[in-house]
């Protein structure tokens, strides 16, 4: 039977949709990968530490953005909340004000690159001066270096995590999905949505900012109240990041009540 020109076209757009719909899928699969906070193929994360202790890490990304950031502070210094807070370099050297009121409230920072663009399949170098230019805005600021690092949206390659780690970084996920604070929902809407997935050792994202720029935050600051009196009433506290980490070490080191642990050198 032979085949007409029309037959040979219809298979031919044939062949490129199922190519095209292939194409998708891996590029689909191959930034689901890149953004799933739980991957650890490019090298190690944290997203959560596991323990049997109702201790859970709060944590902001994207500013400092006054007067939300400050407000945010504000509120958790009043109830005795410590946060830890992801700063972009380049809104630290606009507010710094900001940054130390963090550190004087007893919040912990981390470093959240300089302009909250892609890293990934950036060169080393570029990986590496985002970083630099953010450590130094902070150590600007505030005199302190920060060894804390989460990736703009999440995303990392092998490239971000290997520099990061070269440099001293330890680089910090979350376990609880986001809440899309940055599209303004309803404050009791953004609350349930962290609170319905909490659990024990759990860290959480919220944002303080916009990608290092100006946006309003209002819901984030009220949606802030709601789940800390929410969560304190199902009995967690609040650490910052490296406190939760260390509350992790020290558990795994503690033996149980009741064993052994008379041997000899470690």
């Amino acid at each position: 039977m032979k085949t007409t020109p029309g037959g040979l076209l219809r298979t031919r757009w044939r062949q490129i949709a199922i190519a095209g719909i292939i194409l998708a899928v891996a590029i689909a699969v191959v930034w689901y990968l890149l953004e799933n906070p739980y991957n650890q193929a490019f090298g190690p994360t944290v997203t959560h530490v596991p323990m049997k202790a109702k201790y859970v890490a709060l944590t902001f990304d994207d500013g400092p953005n006054p007067p939300y950031t400050d407000e945010i502070v504000d509120y958790l210094h009043q109830q005795h909340v410590t946060a830890t807070f992801f700063l972009v370099g380049m809104a630290v050297e606009k507010y710094p004000d900001s940054v130390r009121r963090e550190l004087q409230y007893g919040d912990a920072i981390g470093n959240h690159s300089w302009d909250h663009a892609h890293m990934v399949l950036e060169s080393r170098r570029h990986i590496q001066r985002e970083l630099d230019s953010t450590d130094q805005a902070i150590f600007d600021a505030t005199g302190e270096h920060t060894r804390l690092f989460r990736p703009p949206f999440g995303a990392r390659d092998y490239a971000v995590i290997q520099v990061a780690r070269s440099l001293g970084y330890q680089v910090i996920m979350w376990s609880v999905p986001l809440a899309r604070d940055w599209e303004s929902p309803p404050p009791q809407v953004i609350a349930d949505r962290i609170t319905r997935h909490i659990s024990d050792g759990a860290i959480f994202v919220l944002h303080d900012g916009n990608k290092g720029r100006a946006g309003d935050r209002s819901a984030t600051v009220e949606a802030t109240k709601l789940i800390v009196t929410q969560l304190r009433a199902q009995g967690y506290q609040f650490v910052t990041v490296s406190q939760l980490i260390a509350l992790g070490v020290s558990a795994e080191r503690t033996p149980p009540p009741g064993s052994d642990d008379m041997g000899g050198e470690p």
